[in-house]
Formats: structure tokens, C-alpha cells, sequence
């Protein structure tokens, strides 16, 4: 009986010791898995729904925590696929029209800065982001995770599945782009 109720308790410590690092998990990084979803798919119900289910794979999938070397990268990956394969059910496409005449103006909140100088902050941080949704999708993915979500190149490239060398020349590439974006924006002004 003695060692039945070893073996009995044994598990009871394993499922506990999971349990807290299901819970560590949760706690620490529900912030990142739901900004990757928000990244992905740009509503924020829709990143909700995406987080719990990332949860949910994750408690599915408990049993491999312990062979996993860096939670925060396999969380990644894994709220990454859950929100690429929430995207693709949908049917959405990623493209964002370069010029929504019904999408109203940003409100702007007070601060020391002018008036007219916070609208104008908003505006480039509008269109920057669509810029950034109109990338193709292999440079807006890394650059998403790498700039936005501030993870290294190293764990870009694992929860993209592809080499680290490939992650720094997509988001130099990405970069490049918004640059050559942002400066065709700002010279036909300068001129006028």
C-alpha cells in the first residue's frame, strides 16, 4: 500500500507542478499572446478569441511543457499559428485600402504638444500602420514580432520556423520599404 500511495502522490505532484507552470504562463504572458493575435488579426474580439484558445492548446498540450527549452518562444509559436489559422478560416484578407474616406479621424487626447502637431502624430502613426499592412506577408510577419512585440531574432525565427539569417534580412527588407514609403510621402509635401 506504501508505495501505491508514493506513485499517487508522486502524480499529484507532477499535475500540480504543471498546473503552476500553466499558471505562470498565463499570467506572464497573456499580454504577448494576445498583442500577436491583435497583430495578425487586427480586431480586438477577434485577438480575444485567439488568446484563449492559444490557452487552450497550451493546457492541451500541457504534457510537453517539460521538454520545452524557452516557454515564452513556444507560446509565441503557437498564438502565432492559432492566429494565422483563425485568419485563414475567416477568409480575410490582410490588405488595408491606403485611403478609407469613412474611417474618421483619430481623437486626439490632451498633452503638451499643439494641437495640430498630436493630429499629425496620429496621422503618420495611422498611416504607418497601414503601410506596415500593406507589406508583403513574409516582411510584415517578422518585423510585427521583432519591432512590435520586441522578441529576438532568434525567437522570431523559431516561431516562424525559419533561420535567424532569413528574420534579419526580412525585417532589413521590411524597413527599407516603410523607409522608401514613408520619405515618398514626406518629398511630395516638402516640394509643394
Amino acid at each position: 500500500m506504501v508505495a501505491g500511495e508514493a506513485i499517487l502522490n508522486e502524480l499529484r505532484t507532477v499535475a500540480q507542478s504543471r498546473e503552476e507552470i500553466l499558471e505562470n504562463l498565463v499570467r506572464q504572458h497573456t499580454r504577448l499572446v494576445y498583442r500577436i493575435a491583435y497583430a495578425v488579426l487586427r480586431r480586438h474580439h477577434d485577438a480575444e478569441d485567439a488568446t484563449q484558445e492559444t490557452f487552450i492548446r497550451v493546457l492541451r498540450y500541457s504534457r510537453k511543457l517539460a521538454g520545452v527549452e524557452d516557454h515564452k518562444t513556444w507560446l509565441a509559436r503557437i498564438a502565432w499559428r492559432v492566429a494565422i489559422d483563425r485568419n485563414r478560416q475567416q477568409g480575410r484578407k490582410r490588405e488595408i485600402p491606403l485611403d478609407d474616406p469613412e474611417k474618421p479621424l483619430p481623437e486626439v487626447f490632451s498633452s503638451d504638444a499643439a494641437a495640430d502637431e498630436a493630429l499629425h502624430g496620429a496621422q503618420v502613426g495611422d498611416a504607418l500602420d497601414r503601410m506596415i499592412a500593406a507589406l508583403p506577408e513574409k516582411l510584415r510577419q517578422p518585423l510585427i514580432l521583432s519591432t512590435v512585440e520586441e522578441m529576438s531574432p532568434r525567437e522570431v525565427a523559431a516561431t516562424l520556423g525559419i533561420n535567424e539569417a532569413a528574420v534579419r534580412s526580412r525585417v532589413f527588407r521590411a524597413r527599407q520599404m516603410l523607409r522608401e514609403k514613408l520619405a515618398g510621402r514626406v518629398e511630395p509635401k516638402m516640394s509643394r
